[in-house]
């Protein structure tokens, strides 16, 4: 039996972090099917590097949803992947760094003054996506796809029942608000006749992921590379949860140097398939934390089973029929709580805007990155994301510290 237990806890960390893993691929045109096969691969990888000490699950990154969609639009995804190859590089590179100089040169570089307000323009940078999703339209609104008023009975549906499992919930099923609110607004959406299962029945049982081979395009690695810093810093703060939880330091052993490199190579993994990029999955770490099962080897088992799930074809399928309000709904909330998350880093920091020197640093990113400001030279141009981190780093460097007074 206890052979059995271990599989079988896998399982159920993998049903924990199901709903954001495919989320991701479902909202950025990716495949479902590569971003399970890839999540696994990707612990795997993960694990190998950090000896298989730390029992974390990684998946698809919340932080990369809008520069992948921007990527996809601009340069398809072959090209997409190129560049978030790029980005996996720089966890290798911050990896070098935190073993050579220690990890207290990070938090120099990007104190939370910079990391907030760029980690607020990933999410509020989406918001009209969205928006324009929960309405029942494409992600840049110009096509309908679903009738406005069913949409807006879907999406809120959606976002309700989503929010209400994340407050109210007891339990494991507290750790599932993505999947309760999908099922939920899927359930509505077959009420309203709005789900056709063409592709399910179309499907093979055994399939194999579409799986897509990255190409390299200057202009995409340029865009990404800025965009790693948000994630590798959450990595951070996911290895502190971590080892709050099992009373382990992970910083110290197997190090944070190993642990950034894992996420780093799962990245780079992860989208020479053509899947998304991984990440540590803190729905996971709340699973670990509630079932106070602190084993590693039931990640590997979780990975076995992503990897097992990829191969299903019907399943893919089936993801792919999910409507587009139900998404929408549940993004209003996503994308809100990632802003929220580079809010509450200047929170917990006690980052004070009273002092002109942080409110310049806060502002200027904010406007750049909600007002889409562009700085171009001859065809590369930088924007978005990119630049506010660029600028935001660079305002950090330069500014100085405390408070002048004028001399007159």
């Amino acid at each position: 039996m206890k052979n059995l237990t271990l599989p079988l806890q896998g399982a159920q960390m993998l049903f924990v972090a199901f709903g954001a893993l495919v989320l991701v691929p479902l909202l950025t045109g990716l495949n479902a099917s590569v971003a399970l096969f890839t999540a696994g691969i990707g612990t795997l990888i993960f694990q190998v590097c950090t000896k298989r000490e730390v029992p974390v699950f990684l998946a698809s990154s919340f932080a990369f949803i809008a520069p992948i969609t921007f990527g996809v639009q601009h340069w398809g995804i072959a090209s997409t992947m190129g560049g978030l190859i790029a980005a996996g590089c720089v966890y290798l590179v911050l990896a070098t760094v935190i073993k050579l100089r220690g990890s207290d040169f990070i938090k120099k570089l990007l104190p939370p003054v910079v990391v907030g307000p760029v980690i607020i323009i990933i999410g509020l940078g989406l918001a009209p996506t969205a928006v324009n999703m929960a309405l029942g339209k494409s992600g840049d609104g110009s096509i309908v796809i679903v009738e406005q008023q069913a949409a807006i009975w879907i999406s809120i549906i959606s976002l309700v029942t989503t929010i209400a499992v994340a407050i109210f919930a007891k339990g494991l099923l507290k750790l599932m608000p993505i999947v309760s609110g999908i099922l939920v607004g899927y359930i509505l959406s077959l009420f309203m006749g709005i789900v056709s299962f063409d592709k399910i029945t179309e499907a093979a049982w055994f399939a194999i992921p579409d799986f897509v081979a990255p190409e390299f395009n200057w202009y995409a690695i340029a865009y990404m590379i800025p965009v790693a810093i948000a994630p590798a810093v959450e990595h951070i703060g996911d290895i502190v949860a971590i080892s709050n939880v099992t009373g382990k330091d992970f910083f110290k052993k197997p190090g944070l140097h190993r642990t950034l490199a894992g996420d780093g190579l799962a990245t780079i993994a992860a989208t020479a398939f053509g899947g998304p990029p991984n990440t540590t999955y803190s729905e996971v770490t709340g699973a670990v934390t509630l079932t106070k099962n602190f084993n590693p080897v039931v990640m590997t088992w979780a990975a076995v089973c992503a990897i097992v799930l990829a191969f299903v074809g019907k399943l893919g399928a089936a993801l792919q029929t999910i409507p587009v309000p139900v998404m929408g709904g549940i993004m209003c909330l996503l994308f809100g709580s990632i802003a929220a998350v580079g809010l509450n880093s200047m929170i917990k920091a006690q980052v004070d805007l009273n002092e002109p020197r942080n409110l310049a640093i806060v502002g200027v990113t904010l406007v750049f990155g909600i007002g889409g400001m562009a700085f171009g030279i001859g065809e590369f141009s930088l924007s978005g994301i990119s630049l506010c981190g660029i600028v935001a780093i660079l305002m950090n460097l330069i500014l100085p510290h405390g408070h002048h007074k004028p001399s007159h």
